[in-house]
Parts: C-alpha cells; structure tokens; sequence
C-alpha cells in the first residue's frame, strides 16, 4: 500500500503543477483580454469624440460658407446699383483694359513698306513707341486692333510677322500699322512728333499723325496668375 501510494506521488504532482500552471494562464490571459477591451473601448471613445469635433467644425464651416455667401451676393448687388461703385468698377476695367473706351486722341499710320526704308519696322521699334505714348499720357493704346494693356507682349514671330497679345498685326490690307491712341491731343501729337516721327522718316518710312476722336476696343485676352498672390491685410 505504501509502495503504491509512493508510485502514485510524482505523477499527482506533476499534474497539480500543470494545472495550477494552467490557471495561471487563464488568469493572465483573461487579464490581458479585460486590458484590450479596456483599451478598445477607449480608443472607441476617442474616436467618437473626434467625429463629434469633426461634425461640430464642419457645421460651423457650412455656416460660415453660407454667411460668406451671403455677403458676397449682397456685394454684387450693392455694385450692381451704387453709383459710385459701379463708377469705380468701370474705372479699374478701363485701366486694366477690358473695357473697350472712346475719346480725343492721335491716329498714326506708319507705312515700311517703300523700297527706300532701310530697315522694317522692328518690335523694339513699337516697344519704343508706345513707350514714348504712355509717357505722354495716353490713357488707351492700340495698335492694329490690339488693345496695349500691362501684360501686351510685341515679339517677332518667324522672319517678319510680329504678334501683339499674340495676334498678328502686320498681315493687313492697306498701311500696315495704326497706332491709336487716346488722351491729350497736343501733348501726344508733341511727342510723337518730335520723338519718335524724324527717327521714322529718316529710314524711309511714311508717318502720319491726325487728330482723331478714336474707338478703342477692349483686351480680349485673359488675365491669369500663377504666382503673384494678393498680400494678406494684417
């Protein structure tokens, strides 16, 4: 009986060891199960309240869109019957020449096309003259139907077609170019005259400067910018 019950010691201890190995592992593992859920739920919770801070924003951005809206429709009306708005609206498009305008000025027509001119009419030649115009105070600028405005680009396209705002000006019937333009007829007709008109005939070219109530039209072009950004007021 007592060899028997010798025999049998070793193995019930075994036994009770795995078992209290295995409760112990239970226990771990249900701690680590009760620490995840901890921390799902309160990762849950942070996620709830970021969507609630994520609703809240929006709502507040939707309202503030709408208010803008507002403003923005309320300003196009006030423009659209103010006097002194509207007077200032047409006043920066005549400026930056979208609107087409009409007034006293000089027309000058240039013909290069004698055999006697040493030299055609070059861009920098135009550059010159319209230069020599806006130092005048010409308010408004075309040449060949081309509205002058602050981005007009005159460059030579190929051996002789020159381009103005892109558009070719020298390809016309007639005298090939009609430079108008519009302000005080003997301060303009003064400077041309003597400035850039001697320059001209001396190369053989026919110049012809008239007095004129003029029509200009207005840039068809678009204005686009890439990189220049209005200064935040501070």
């Amino acid at each position: 009986m007592q060899r028997w019950k010798r025999s049998l010691a070793l193995p019930v201890t075994l036994v009770a060891i795995a078992l209290g190995i295995l409760i112990s592992l239970q226990v771990q593992t249900q701690k680590n199960v009760s620490a995840a859920e901890q921390i799902s739920a309160e990762r849950l919770n942070q996620m709830k309240s970021v969507l609630a801070n994520s609703q809240a924003q929006n709502a507040r951005l939707q309202e503030i869109h709408r208010t803008l809206l507002d403003q923005l429709d309320a300003a196009r009306k006030k423009v659209g019957t103010d006097p002194q708005l509207l007077d200032q609206l047409q006043q920066l498009q005549i400026l930056e020449g979208t609107q087409a305008v009409e007034g006293p000025g000089i027309q000058i027509s240039i013909d290069d096309r004698s055999k006697k001119v040493l030299f055609p009419l070059s861009t920098d030649d135009i550059a010159r003259m319209i230069n020599t115009l806006k130092f005048a105070g010409a308010e408004a600028i075309s040449l060949n139907g081309q509205r002058i405005v602050s981005t007009t680009a005159v460059v030579l396209s190929g051996n002789s077609t020159i381009l103005v705002n892109g558009v070719p000006i020298n390809r016309v019937e007639g005298i090939p170019y009609e430079l108008d333009a519009i302000g005080d007829q003997d301060t303009l007709l003064d400077y041309f005259s003597k400035l850039e008109a001697p320059a001209l005939k001396q190369n053989g070219q026919t110049v012809s400067i008239t007095r004129k109530t003029l029509s200009i039209p207005s840039f068809k072009g678009a204005y686009t910018f890439k990189y220049a950004k209005p200064v935040a007021a501070e």
